[in-house]
C-alpha cells in the first residue's frame, strides 16, 4: 500500500524540463527587445529559406546579408543619416501640427454645440478622403516644396487624432459633469480637470496612430520634389531596381517609426496611468 502510494505521488509530479525554463526566463529577461530581436530573426530565417528556394529572381528576392550589405554601403556614403533625419524633421513637424489641431478640433466638437453642429458634419465627410488623393491638390496649392509635404502629412495625422479624441472627450460620463458643476467648477475647469483626463487614453490612442500615419505618408511625400529622406531613397531604389536597398530602406523606416510609437506612448503615460491601473 504505501508502495503505492509512493508511486502514484511520483506520477503526479510531472518531469521538469529545465531547458524551456531557462530560455523564458532570459526572454524576460530581455523583455520586448528580447521578443523583437527573436521575431526579427524568425523573419530572416523565413525570409533565407524562400531565397534558397531559388524560385525567385535573386535581384527581387536579395539574401539578408545582400540587403545588410545595401544598409551598409547606405551608410558609408552618408546617405542614410542624413535620409533618417530629413524625415525625422518632416514627420515631426507634420505631426506636431495635425495633431495639435486635431486635439483642439476635438474639444470644440465634443464640448461646444456651434462645433457639434457645424464642425462636425464637415469633418464627417471629409474625414473617409484617403489623405494620398490630397497629394495633387497639395502639389497644386504649395507646389513641390516643403509645405506640401507637411500638409499631407499633417492631415494624415489629423483624422485618427481628430477622431479618437472626439470619441474621448465626448463619452464623458454626466455624472462626472453633474459632479463638477455642484462643486462649483466652472467651463474651463471641468474641461481641464474632468474632461481632458478622462479623454486621455483615447487622446493618447489616436496620437499613437498618428505617429504611424505621419510614417506611411513620409514615404508618399517624399517621392516627389525631393532628394533627401527614407521616401526618396526608396522611390530612387524603385526606379533603379535595387531591391535590396528598397528592404533596407524599408526596415529603417520600421524600426524609426517603431521607435517614434515608443516614445509617444512613454510621453503620454503619465496622463494615462490611472487606467492601465483600473485593468
Amino acid at each position: 500500500m504505501t508502495a503505492g502510494l509512493a508511486v502514484r505521488g511520483k506520477a503526479s509530479n510531472p518531469p521538469q524540463h529545465p531547458a524551456p525554463a531557462r530560455l523564458r526566463s532570459a526572454f524576460a529577461r530581455l523583455g520586448v527587445l528580447g521578443w523583437t530581436l527573436a521575431g526579427l530573426g524568425i523573419a530572416a530565417v523565413l525570409w533565407s529559406l524562400i531565397v534558397a528556394t531559388g524560385r525567385f529572381p535573386r535581384q527581387l528576392f536579395p539574401s539578408v546579408p545582400e540587403i545588410l550589405a545595401a544598409g551598409q554601403t547606405l551608410w558609408t556614403e552618408g546617405l542614410l543619416a542624413a535620409d533618417i533625419l530629413a524625415s525625422l524633421q518632416r514627420a515631426a513637424v507634420g505631426f506636431a501640427l495635425g495633431a495639435g489641431i486635431g486635439i483642439i478640433v476635438a474639444i470644440l466638437t465634443a464640448t461646444t454645440t456651434a462645433g457639434r453642429n457645424l464642425l462636425q458634419p464637415v469633418l464627417r465627410v471629409f474625414s473617409p478622403i484617403p489623405t494620398i488623393g490630397l497629394v495633387p491638390l497639395a502639389i497644386l496649392w504649395f507646389g513641390l516644396g516643403e509645405n506640401s509635404k507637411l500638409l499631407v502629412i499633417a492631415l494624415g495625422v489629423f483624422v485618427p487624432v481628430w477622431i479618437n479624441s472626439h470619441s474621448g472627450l465626448a463619452s464623458t460620463p454626466v455624472d462626472y459633469l453633474k459632479a463638477a458643476r455642484c462643486l462649483g467648477a466652472g467651463r474651463w475647469q471641468t474641461l481641464s480637470r474632468v474632461v481632458l483626463p478622462e479623454a486621455a487614453p483615447d487622446i493618447a490612442s489616436g496620437l499613437r496612430v498618428g505617429a504611424a500615419m505621419a510614417f506611411v505618408l513620409i514615404v508618399v511625400a517624399e517621392m516627389t520634389g525631393t532628394t533627401s529622406g527614407i521616401g526618396y531613397r526608396i522611390s530612387q531604389a524603385q526606379l533603379f531596381s535595387q531591391a535590396d536597398r528598397l528592404i533596407f530602406c524599408l526596415i529603417i523606416l520600421g524600426i524609426v517609426g517603431a521607435l517614434c510609437d515608443l516614445l509617444v506612448a512613454s510621453a503620454t503615460a503619465p496622463f494615462t496611468r490611472w487606467a492601465q491601473e483600473e485593468r
